[in-house]
C-alpha cells in the first residue's frame, strides 16, 4: 500500500512534537521533585533505613508513602549525584527538605540520635541495668558480669565500680551496648586524668584512682554543687590527721543487699571493708559513679579547718571544726525530732 510522503512526514511531525512534550513534562516534574519538599507535612518524620536496604529499596517505599511518582526519579538523581552508599539507621527529614537533601543525610549518616543518661551517684549495676532497658541499644553483652565486661573493655586488672562518667550520651539507634560504655570509661579516665594533672598541693592521695574513691564518696554525700569542696576539705584533712572518715554511704555500699533503708548501731560495727566507721583511710574501690563536679572538688577541696559536718535536713549540711560543736550540730539537726 502506498502512503504519501507527506503524511508519513507529517505522522513523524507529530510524533517528534509528542515525544518532546512528554519528555519535557518528565524533566519539569523531575525537576520540581528535586526543589521542592519531599513530603507534604507541617512536622518531621522519622525515617529508618533497616540493613540491606538499597536506592532501589527506598525508592520503591517513596512511591508507596506517595513521595514520587516513580522509583526511576530518585534512582536517576542517585546515580547522577554519584549517591550509592546509604547508612543504615533512624534519619530524621524535615517538612522542608529536598529529595537531595534526604538522600544526602542517607549517604552520610546524617541519623537522628538516641540518648541515654547515667546519674551521678548511681553504682556500676544501676548504670548497666539503665543500657539492658534501652530499646534502641543493641544489646550484646547483658550476659556477661561486669567484671567480664571490663575484660571486654581492655581494663581486666580494673574493678567495675566507679569506672563510668555519669553524663548524656548520644548515639545512633542500633549502637552496640560496649560501644557506649567504652566511651563512658573513656570520659571518665580523661576527667580524671585532667583534674588529676592540675591538682592541689599535699593532698593526701597518692593516685588519680584514690581521687576517684575520694569524688565517688563525696558524690553520695551531697548533691549540692557549692557543698562539695567543704566535703573534699573534710575527708581531706581527716586523711591528713589519719582519722576515720566515718561516711554512711561506704557503709550502705558496704552492706549491699542487706541495706533496708535504715543503718543501725550494729552496721557501724560491721567489719566490712568498705565501713569507714571501722577501718581508716579510703576505701578499696569506689562506691558510685562520680561526676566532674565531684572529681575536681576531690582533687581541689575546700579546707577551711572543718573535720565534721551533718545533714539539716534540707538537703545541705551543717560544718563543724570541733567536736563540741558537731555534737551540738547532731543535736539540733538529727536528736530534735
Amino acid at each position: 500500500m502506498f502512503i504519501r510522503k507527506d503524511l508519513v512526514n507529517e505522522i513523524i511531525g507529530i510524533a517528534i512534537i509528542l515525544v518532546s512534550f512528554f519528555t519535557a513534562f518528565i524533566l519539569m516534574d523531575y525537576h520540581r521533585l528535586t526543589v521542592n519538599p519531599l513530603i507534604q507535612s507541617e512536622e518531621s518524620i522519622s525515617y529508618e533505613i533497616h540493613p540491606g536496604d538499597s536506592i532501589s529499596t527506598i525508592a520503591n517505599d517513596f512511591v508507596a508513602r506517595g513521595w514520587i511518582p516513580h522509583p526511576l526519579y530518585l534512582k536517576v538523581y542517585a546515580r547522577l549525584k554519584e549517591l550509592h552508599e546509604i547508612k543504615v539507621g533512624m534519619y530524621q527529614i524535615a517538612p522542608d527538605a529536598t529529595l537531595g537533601d534526604v538522600l544526602n543525610k542517607f549517604v552520610t549518616a546524617d541519623v537522628e540520635l538516641e540518648t541515654i543518661t547515667f546519674i551521678e551517684g548511681w553504682t556500676t549495676q544501676q548504670m548497666l541495668n539503665a543500657v539492658k532497658q534501652h530499646s534502641s541499644i543493641k544489646q550484646t553483652i547483658a550476659h556477661l558480669t561486669s567484671q567480664q565486661i571490663m575484660e571486654k573493655l581492655g581494663k581486666p586488672e580494673l574493678h567495675p565500680e566507679g569506672q563510668f562518667l555519669p553524663d548524656t550520651y548520644a548515639f545512633a539507634r542500633g549502637t552496640l551496648d560496649i560501644n557506649i560504655l567504652s566511651r563512658a570509661h573513656q570520659a571518665l579516665n580523661e576527667a580524671l586524668l585532667e583534674n588529676w594533672s592540675k591538682r592541689s598541693e599535699k593532698l593526701p592521695l597518692q593516685s588519680p584512682y584514690e581521687a576517684l574513691i575520694l569524688a565517688s564518696i563525696i558524690e553520695k554525700e551531697t548533691g549540692k554543687a557549692q557543698e562539695r569542696p567543704l566535703i573534699a576539705g573534710v575527708f581531706t584533712k581527716r586523711l591528713k590527721k589519719g582519722m576515720k572518715l566515718q561516711t554512711d554511704p561506704t557503709v550502705i555500699y558496704g552492706m549491699g543487699d542487706n541495706y533496708k533503708g535504715n543503718i543501725r548501731k550494729k552496721d557501724l560495727r560491721e567489719d566490712t571493708p568498705y565501713n569507714t566507721y571501722v577501718h581508716k583511710g579510703l576505701t578499696p574501690t569506689p562506691i558510685s559513679l562520680a561526676g566532674k563536679a565531684a572529681i575536681h572538688a576531690a582533687t581541689h577541696p575546700d579546707e577551711q579547718g572543718y573535720l565534721y559536718f551533718v545533714a539539716k535536713g534540707d538537703g545541705s549540711h551543717y560544718f563543724s571544726k570541733t567536736l563540741k560543736e558537731h555534737n551540738a550540730a547532731v543535736r539540733k539537726y538529727q536528736l530534735k525530732k
